[in-house]
């Protein structure tokens, strides 16, 4: 799940003279035509690279309880079951925002592994993702200098500056002084977006539709009526959450790894959902950095400057940095590297600990080099630098995409009038009592919520514990910075005997963060056998030839963060 505002976007271009499937028009609400068949052919190998997977397109309604609205098109990828077919599996890798085709393209040989080859493996382009489904991605902007016009002299391009756990007074003063100019950056936003072309599409790009349209995509490719099985990741479980307690009778083998706590949001407003919940383990992964690093020493992590260093001794050295940073930008907000912007992406590595190694070896030491040229006055970077860089790329349109906007808050409890103040208090009391160190990163998708204009046509706010016609397999690990165990725990809970959790000890966003074959043993036996553990207590270990730093792996750090 995206915690910030940029997220890549890979255009996806198919070979001309595919038919896709067509829905007829008049079938009764919320009905989908069957009769048509989807047909496949090859992908175009600029962009899907892998030889195995064919492409083809499929029709749906925008609005299945109003069919007169109009029609979607969707981009479907597949690779084909390598043994005897026993239907489709269905994946979404989340974002909100992500190309499924994009996922498959990468993940086909481990997702036939996982499956047994028993299925044929589908992923799509949801609605609003993607340079070929339509509607295809949000724009708000047509131009970057537009955009950062737009924002230039806010938080939204300098990120906020603060050090420690957000208690100086004049750096509390200093956001709570922006709060009047983000309120109305934000509210023109929205209207903005409104206006754009692609701003007639914004309440047809929910995850209720999506879960419809998993439906519809079953039921031409399997039959009417058929399981559906599904494998949702990150804000996939939103639409997994939602697709089988919207359609319990249809429920087949489906995995939720790395869960979104769907009653928190059917219940509550996105910034305290993120402030308060999502971002529960997100300083915990960050001490297991900080500790692997301290077992590493110089040698593994340059950060670390003895080889008897302890993790609070690592993260004094960060800390120094970030404070070093901080000051330089509170003299000019312009230079290259600010304390905003190594929060921001520390916070981008502990979602991957594969990352934690190379981010130390050459990351930091850049951003020692730029901070102390900053210091020194030598920087020559200038504003626009960081504007680009904040700026996202895409084939249709070079600026940022507000297609995770649209989703996420598309699928969020309607406004309650808060304002861009009460916002900023949110910031700062979860920077004193959940997260000191990523509470503060701006921008950041879930504080979009109360100011977007627009909820999509139909969001699923429950019921939660439907009976499922089978068993869905729930997947979380230990330490997650984006969707903690505690959301994994409410949804399986929820759903009771319907449900198994199977607990990774891991850290970082869903268990693709690390591997381990006791989980991939466990996924195997579920998509094959339909057999999953018989209680909710089962824990998986990292593989442990699985280095997060040079001879440190999972097992190290956790002995030695139990210490």
């Amino acid at each position: 799940m995206a915690s910030s505002a940029s997220r890549s976007i890979l255009p996806l271009i198919f070979l001309t003279g595919l038919v896709g499937a067509t829905c007829a028009d008049n079938n009764p609400e919320g009905a989908v035509s069957n009769s048509s068949n989807i047909v496949w052919g090859p992908c175009d190998p600029s962009v899907v690279t892998n030889p195995a997977l064919s492409c083809s397109f499929f029709d749906v309604p925008l609005d299945y309880h109003d069919l007169s609205v109009g029609r979607a098109k969707l981009a479907l990828a597949k690779v084909n079951a390598t043994l005897e077919r026993r239907g489709t599996l269905f994946l979404n890798p989340g974002g909100p925002g992500n190309s499924g085709i994009a996922q498959l393209n990468v993940l086909s040989d481990l997702l036939v592994s996982l499956t047994g080859g028993l299925y044929d493996v589908v992923s799509w382009d949801p609605r609003g993702i993607g340079a070929l489904t339509v509607p295809g991605e949000i724009f708000c902007f047509d131009t970057v200098d537009e955009y950062n016009t737009f924002w230039n002299g806010t938080i939204e391009l300098t990120g906020i500056e603060e050090t420690g756990n957000f208690t100086d007074p004049v750096d509390i003063d200093a956001l709570l002084a922006q709060a009047p100019v983000m309120q109305a950056k934000y509210d023109e936003l929205a209207q903005r977006c409104h206006r754009h072309p692609s701003g007639k599409y914004l309440k047809y790009v929910g995850s209720a539709a999506a879960a419809r349209d998993v439906v519809a995509m079953a039921d031409a490719l399997d039959g009417p009526g058929s399981p559906v099985n599904f494998a949702g990741v990150s804000y996939g479980t939103v639409i997994g959450s939602w697709l089988v307690n919207m359609f319990p009778e249809r429920v087949g083998r489906v995995l939720l790894d790395g869960v979104v706590d769907t009653p928190l949001l059917a219940t509550e407003e996105t910034p305290t959902i993120w402030a308060r919940h999502e971002l529960a383990d997100s300083d915990k992964v960050y001490g297991a950095f900080l500790t692997g690093c301290a077992l590493s020493g110089p040698e593994g992590c340059p950060i670390a400057t003895a080889g008897n260093q302890t993790a609070a001794d690592i993260d004094a050295v960060v800390q120094a940095l970030i404070v070093q940073a901080h000051d330089v930008a509170r003299k000019n907000p312009s230079v290259p590297v600010t304390s905003a912007d190594i929060r921001q992406v520390l916070q981008q590595v502990i979602t991957a600990p594969s990352q934690f190694a190379s981010f130390a070896n050459t990351t930091w030491p850049q951003f020692v080099a730029g901070v102390q040229a900053e210091s020194n006055d030598l920087s020559t970077a200038n504003v626009s630098r960081r504007h680009a860089r904040r700026a996202s790329t895409g084939q249709q349109n070079p600026t940022r995409s507000y297609s995770d906007v649209a989703i996420l808050c598309g699928d969020s409890i309607d406004p309650r009038g808060t304002h861009m103040s009460d916002v900023f208090q949110e910031v700062i009391s979860a920077s004193h009592n959940q997260s000191r160190m990523f509470s503060s990163v701006w921008p950041a998708l879930y504080y979009s919520c109360p100011f977007w204009p627009v909820r999509a046509v139909e969001r699923y706010q429950g019921p939660f514990n439907k009976t499922l016609a089978n068993k869905v397999m729930v997947v979380s690990n230990t330490f997650d910075p984006a969707t903690p165990l505690s959301g994994a725990k409410d949804v399986a809970s929820l759903l009771g005997e319907s449900a198994t959790l199977v607990q990774q000890n891991a850290f970082g966003h869903t268990s693709v963060a690390a591997p381990s074959q006791c989980l991939n043993g466990l996924m195997f036996m579920y998509f094959t056998n339909n057999t999953l553990p018989e209680n909710n207590q089962t824990i998986c270990e990292v593989d442990g030839d699985f280095e997060l730093f040079p001879s440190v792996n999972t097992e190290a750090i956790l002995a030695a963060m139990d210490t």
